[in-house]
Order: C-alpha cells, then structure tokens, then sequence
C-alpha cells in the first residue's frame, strides 16, 4: 500500500545505505552491485551501436566519409552527455518515490494532492506516463534480446563456421539468466560487479588504441562536428539519429533501478568509470573506421580488438550483455512493484531479496513473462540488426515522456520559476523529440514491435486500473459499514447465536464489513464467540518494532467479543498472521483468543461480464482474464490451509 500523501520514511541511518555518502566499505560495494546491474544496459551499446548506424542494410544508410564518422561520434558524445549525464543523472533522479526512480515513481508524485495543477492535467499526464512505463516493459523484451545476440555475434569475427549457433547459445543464456533472478539483485550485483569493472577497462583500453591510431578523432568532443552534421547533412543526420539514439539506451533503466542501489552510487559509477569507459571505445571505433571505412565499418566494435583478444572479449562481452540484460530486468521489477502499489496491476507475489535495500526485489511472474517474450524475440528476428531498427522506438518514447513528466513536478512540486522550465525543459525536449521523429520512420522497419507491445501493456494496464475502480465501488456497496454493522449486531432481537471459538477475518481496511463476515451472519445466523477483523498494511521501512506494530479497536463494544486489528509490517517482515495474532494476545486485546485453533476467513471476490455500465465488453474480458495472476492471499499470510475459510461473492462488471 502507498504511504499517505505527504509522509516519506525513512531508514535509519545505519540502514539506509543508498541516501548516505559512500564513506564505507558497504557503500562501496553498492557501487560495484550498482556496476554489475545498472550499468549492463546502457554499458554494452558500444557493441552495436556504431555498427548499426553504418550498417549498408539500413533504409537510410549513412556512408563512412571523414565527415559523417566525425559527426557521427561528436552525435553520439553529446547525445550522452545531454540526455544521460545532464537529464537522467543530474537532474531526474532527483526525482524519486519513497527512493524508488522510474517512470512510475513520477506518476506517483504527480497523482499526490501535495502538487499543484488541474485533475484533467494530472489525468493526462498520469495515462502518458503509463504509456512510458508500458514502453519500457518492451524495452526491457527488446534489450536481452539484442543485447546477448550482439554479443554471440562476435563468433562470426572470431570463426565464420560458427555462425549457426548464435541463436542456440542466445537462447540457453537467455534462459540461464532467468532463472538465476530468484538470487536477488544483491547476489547478483556481486558477482556480475567484478565483471563489469573488466568489461569497462576493456573497453576503454581497446577505445585508447584506437585513439592513437588516429588521435584527430579526439576534434568529435566539439559540439561544432555534430551541429556542422545536422545543418549540412540534415537528411543522413537526421535519419541517423535513430541508431544514434541507441547509445543512450539503459537511460531509463538506468531511473527505474535507482531504488536498488540509490542515487549516489550510480551517479558516482556513471561519471568515474562507465561514461569515461564507453566514450573513449566509441571515438576508438570512429578512428578505426576513419583508418579503413570499407574494412572496418562491419563489426568496428571487435576489429578494435587485437587478434589475440577477439576470443577472450567475445567471452567478457557475452558476460557484459547478460549483465545488460539485468539492467532492464531489475528495472522492469521496480516498475512492476510501482504499477501494483498505484493500482494498474493486480496483486503479484513480490520476493524482497535485501534486508539494507528496500527495491531490491524478485517478481517471478514478471520474471517468466519477459523470459518468453525474449526467446520469442530471438527465435523470430535471429541477428541483432534485425532487431535494432525496432530498439530505438521504447527507449526515445519512454525518454520523451520522463521528460516531460519530470519538469511538470520541477514546475509544480518545485516551485521553479517558469522561465527555467520552459528554457531548461524545452533544450531537452528539443533534443528527445527529433531522436523520437527519428525513430518514428523507422516503424515499418521493425519499430512496430515497441510500440504494439507498448500499447498492448497500456491497455492491460489501465484497463486493470478502470475495472478494479468499478469493482471497489461496487464491493463497497455490498460490504457496508463496519461500525453500522457492528452497531446492529449488538441492538439485534433476539442476539445472534454466537458459537465458540475465534474467527479471524482478513479484511482491506478498517471502514468497511469483511464480505466473509456479512455472509456468516446473514446466510448461517451465527458468529463465533471472539471475533478478529485483520487488516494489514505494508511500509516501505525493512522491520517495524513489535511495540509499533499493532492499532487495536474494540469498535465501541469491549464486552462483544468483535475487534479490529491493524497491523504494520516493513518490507522485510513476514506477515504471519498466526504470529500476530499471538502478538495482538499479548498488547491487551480485550477478548481472549485462541490461535492454535483459530478459523480464518477470507472474502474472494468472483468476477463476471455483465451489462453493468463502466467499460465495453471486450474490456471487461480483459479485466476479468487478468484477475487470474493475483497472488494466493492464505499462502501469502502464512494461513492454515486447514483452518481457512474462502467464502466469496459475485460481483458483474
């Protein structure tokens, strides 16, 4: 559950590792588990990117002249520097939920009654945000995909013979990689980090080489050599854009996992070590090109390899583009989490996988979803340029609308003035919508794919957000007051037949009557002896001391037997509601409970498709198919299947 509009909590400062300075050996590790999950994405583009925007096959080709490798690399310098060093690093992750980043994060701050601006506007900016956040997800199908094939590719370089098992490999990587996420990011942080560090020294030694080779390449660093491109040759560069633009991609991914590691680290990784480390490799493959274009424009990234290295960097970068691939997963968890906490996704069992970091997180139904949608991907297009003209499409849609979400809460949770909006939010939007009119004459090429799958989670997404909306309503209606319905049990002639024992029902929250509760009474004509209305809600803080755990009601009536119960757990607590109950025993609950032999209820809800007004038809179905995935609530509380009840009732949508 979100925390009330206004409330931040936070860790304790031996905790909360992720807002303090890196002073120690805990906050270093962060940096390297940031390296080894982060950075994967945004780290391994220097594998496809110059190659793609050379490459011959392309419907807009560029040709390898001195002065289109000079533009192209000054281009890609400043493409960096703008969109992930000023806007995502600098300025958006200043941005955060609760320290959680992401495109998610900002639709939540921008929903919060605390920032100014129209319902309609936040309406609009809220279903725009949705649409990014949906993007992403096809960024985080797209990426692995491109990402490990890119690299399996380079047993072409090192022995042609092999070229028919590049999928193959792909594949069984691919699947490796999934199944490994029930670890944890922290797990995984540790061991990929290490990795990371060699891939980026690698990469910049090999960009180096390159550099002395031809060291006028180091001119590209002027942003004359890019604007001289766009104004001179405004076709090729604007066309070119769209595989430019695939420098940039891991950006938002990049936001979306700042809740696993936090800002500070992933900012101090970016500008010590992975911006350095891809710069120096991308000006290495221009000097490259610029030295033999005709030789070198094929696969520049693993000709900038000496021949003994080729079969070595062929390994380190399969392990960099798996560990790119993690980037987006773990991205893809925080979003997910966000989407379930704002209500467009259905309840999904969540795995927190750290005691220190509140975003560190395992979903395995999104885990096994992207799995197939990445072998799927890789089975249907089989070589990364095939895929590449589809890549650019979710990472500037998803950019372009960060942007602008962003400085709308720069605007009106800030304060800014608004000459500093316009002028600082226009400068970026400028640069994100010509990478994004790029892109777009690409959709017949591939960048279809992005946008229907994004459009495809859109519409599951609101359409669960529209439909649970109805189905509250209507629930309540049924459900009633709590405190009306407690009120006329005790004034009921003759009183209800009461049976011994304890009957514990689970409810949402503390104003309305557990449907399980109202069926008990109205169809059997009994109640037990001592009853326990249980609501649970969870905070984003690792444990909540027991002394603070409960808020207990006796609903005005002590001598009844019926309380409420409200109960607060940190992300990290395991909410055993038998363990509670004894907890709730011992903090002078005034009816005496008798745990070992306890019945839990719990209300079910069964969806049907009515002719209830609301949402057409088709939608309906949707809602009603996607209520499948919600999470197995006696499993997730730790019930008794033995001694739990689900009694349910018919709501029409």
């Amino acid at each position: 559950m979100l925390p009330p509009s206004g409330i931040r909590y936070h860790l304790s400062s031996d905790a909360d590792t992720r807002s303090a300075k890196v002073r120690t050996p805990a906050q270093a590790a962060l940096i390297v588990g940031a390296l080894g999950v982060v950075f994967g994405d945004i780290g391994t583009s220097p594998l496809y990117t110059i190659q793609t925007v050379f490459n011959p096959s392309d419907p807009h080709p560029v040709s390898a002249t001195t002065e289109s490798v000079f533009g192209i690399i000054s281009l890609i310098f400043w493409a960096v520097t703008i969109i992930v060093t000023l806007n995502y690093v600098l300025l958006v992750m200043r941005a955060d939920n609760e320290d959680e980043g992401g495109i998610m994060a900002l639709i939540t701050l921008i929903r919060r009654q605390a920032v100014a601006g129209g319902k309609r506007t936040k309406l609009a900016l809220a279903a725009l945000g949705i649409f990014g956040a949906s993007l992403f997800f096809g960024d985080s199908m797209i990426t692995p995909a491109i990402s490990v094939l890119s690299a399996v590719e380079g047993l072409k370089v090192v022995q042609p013979s092999l070229e028919h098992l590049i999928v193959p490999i792909t594949a069984v990587i691919i699947v490796l990689l999934f199944a490994t996420q029930r670890l944890g990011t922290a797990a995984i942080g540790r061991l990929f980090g290490p990795v990371m560090i060699v891939w980026f020294l690698a990469i910049g030694a090999c960009g180096i080489s390159g550099i002395v080779l031809e060291p006028e390449i180091l001119k590209a660093l002027s942003p004359t050599y890019a604007l001289d491109f766009m104004t001179g040759h405004f076709g090729t560069a604007f066309f070119a854009l769209a595989a430019v633009v695939l420098a940039v991609t891991g950006a938002e991914a990049l936001y979306a996992d700042m809740g696993h590691f936090g800002r500070s680290p992933i900012t101090r990784a970016w500008l010590l070590l992975v911006f350095p480390a891809c710069i120096l490799n991308y000006m290495g493959q221009g000097a490259l090109i610029l030295g033999d274009p005709a030789a070198n424009i094929s696969s520049p990234f693993f000709l900038l390899v000496p021949d003994w290295g080729r079969v070595p960097m062929v390994l380190l970068a399969t392990a960099a583009t798996v560990i790119a691939s993690q980037a987006v997963i773990t991205g893809a968890f925080s979003v997910a989490r966000q989407a379930v906490q704002l209500g467009y996704l259905p309840r999904l069992r969540i795995a927190q996988t750290s005691e220190e970091t509140v975003g560190q997180i395992y979903v395995p139904w999104i885990n096994w979803v992207l799995m197939v949608s990445v072998l799927t991907l890789v089975f249907a297009f089989q070589t990364s340029s095939a895929l590449a003209f589809a890549f650019g499409m979710a990472v500037t849609g998803t950019i372009t609308i960060t942007t602008l979400l962003f400085f709308y809460i720069v605007r009106h949770q800030w304060g800014k003035p608004l000459w500093l909006v316009v002028i600082g939010g226009g400068a970026f939007l400028v640069v994100d919508f010509f990478f994004l009119a790029a892109n777009l004459t690409k959709i017949t090429h591939g960048a279809w794919l992005p946008l229907l799958i994004g459009i495809a989670v859109f519409t599951v997404m609101t359409t669960w957000q529209r439909g649970r909306e109805l189905v509250t309503a209507r629930r309540e209606g049924v459900e009633g007051s709590l405190r009306e319905f407690v009120d006329q049990l005790h004034e009921r002639r003759p009183s209800l037949q009461r049976v011994p024992g304890t009957a514990v029902f689970l409810n949402r929250n503390k104003s309305t009557t557990p449907l399980a509760m109202r069926a008990n009474v109205e169809h059997n004509q009994i109640l037990h002896r001592h009853v326990v209305i249980l609501s649970i809600e969870t905070l984003p803080v690792p444990h909540i001391a027991p002394a603070d755990r409960l808020e207990i009601d006796e609903l005005g009536y002590a001598d009844d037997g019926i309380a409420h119960v409200g109960a607060r757990f940190g992300y990290m607590d395991e909410p055993n509601v038998p363990s509670l109950l004894r907890l709730a025993a011992e903090s002078g609950l005034e009816c005496p409970l008798e745990v070992d032999e306890a019945s839990y209820f719990l209300s079910t809800i069964e969806l049907r498709v009515g002719d209830a007004p609301g949402m057409t038809r088709w939608r309906k179905r949707l809602f009603v198919a996607t209520s499948r995935i919600t999470a197995d609530a006696a499993e997730y509380f730790g019930l008794p299947r033995d001694r739990t009840v689900i009694m349910g009732s018919r709501i029409e949508v």
